[in-house]
């Protein structure tokens, strides 16, 4: 949008504010109790086992999709809203991971919504 409309901004992406466990910082984190706390770390750790994925030479964001859901499918207290791959540039979503993208995901730990984000890139 920010290109569309000619606006004279730049986007600089920089890296997510993690604790020390991997939880993402948000102040949706304090409406955690300590079973849920320990839980919500299951959104770091799927988007750590993308990356993975990827690295392994995983280029298809379904299956990618899939690993992340299965993944969060093992908390039980975990419900996925959304689990998606999309492009840097538009923010579609893409059936094929070639040079860079976005893993975004959003999962209800318990009745708080937590969202996290990964950027899948080759090695260049």
């Amino acid at each position: 949008m920010v290109k569309d409309l000619n606006l004279g901004l730049r986007i600089e992406v920089l890296p997510i504010i993690r604790e020390k466990d991997g939880l993402a910082l948000s102040s949706r984190n304090i409406y955690l109790n300590l079973k849920e706390r320990k839980a919500a770390l299951v959104l770091s750790k799927s988007l750590k086992e993308a990356e993975i994925l990827f690295s392994k030479g995983e280029r298809e964001s379904a299956r990618i999709i899939a690993r992340i859901k299965d993944w969060i499918a093992n908390e039980p207290l975990a419900k996925v809203d959304y689990v998606e791959i999309v492009s840097m540039d538009q923010l579609n979503p893409i059936e094929r991971v070639k040079e860079k993208a976005l893993v975004a995901l959003a999962v209800f730990i318990g009745k708080v919504r937590l969202i996290d984000n990964t950027i899948l890139q080759t090695k260049e």
